[in-house]
């Protein structure tokens, strides 16, 4: 009989966990971005994709892709890392979209974001918003751990749709726009 390889006991992968968020937080903070909204108060939703409250709050119309991202790393780390412990897994896709706050509040993306896309006044995210964003991630992480693998396609595509729907863009659109801008796509976003 083989052994089974040493595994962490759940909590360490939490704590673990906890450790790269306060990271990325603090991370955040040193880059001068705002703990909170900087109008000064905290909702749990801001629905006006074009306010100054966007990407400052708690939850918002991008949230869902946050939730996609742990959808797709689930499906990508099971892919290439299926014998490793689903902690480690986790933990792994923690520090992918953490880097990814960090990468999307930095000067080159928030310039290339206001440049590509429609989010011509974006200054980043509020601290607060990106712990939730990785948040978010980590739900959907742990629903693609449950779901069946076409639950999981099903969720993403339904996700992608809606969002496209009612605010004219989401994770597919925003990649676009940000990889290779296409002029079409920006007029039908601002309604043109």
């Amino acid at each position: 009989m083989m052994a089974r390889p040493n595994r962490l006991r759940p909590a360490a992968y939490f704590s673990i966990g906890l450790g790269i968020i306060a990271a990325a937080a603090l991370t955040l903070l040193a880059m001068g971005q705002p703990p909170i909204c900087r109008c000064g108060t905290v909702k749990l939703w801001q629905g006006d994709v074009m306010g100054p409250e966007n990407s400052q709050q708690l939850a918002d119309w991008y949230s869902p892709s946050h939730l996609i991202h742990g959808l797709l790393f689930y499906g990508l780390l099971w892919l290439i890392a299926r014998r490793r412990p689903l902690g480690l897994r986790a933990l792994i896709a923690l520090l992918l979209e953490s880097g990814w706050e960090i990468l999307e509040n930095s000067p080159i993306i928030i310039d290339r974001y206001r440049e590509a896309t429609i989010s011509l006044g974006y200054r980043g995210d509020s601290v607060i918003n990106s712990v939730s964003d990785i948040t978010f991630m980590l739900i959907g992480f742990a629903l693609a751990a449950r779901l069946p693998v076409a639950a999981s396609i099903a969720l993403a595509i339904l996700l992608e749709l809606a969002v496209g729907y009612l605010i004219r863009d989401n994770l597919t659109l925003n990649i676009i726009m940000l990889i290779w801008p296409l002029e079409a796509i920006r007029t039908w976003q601002t309604g043109a």
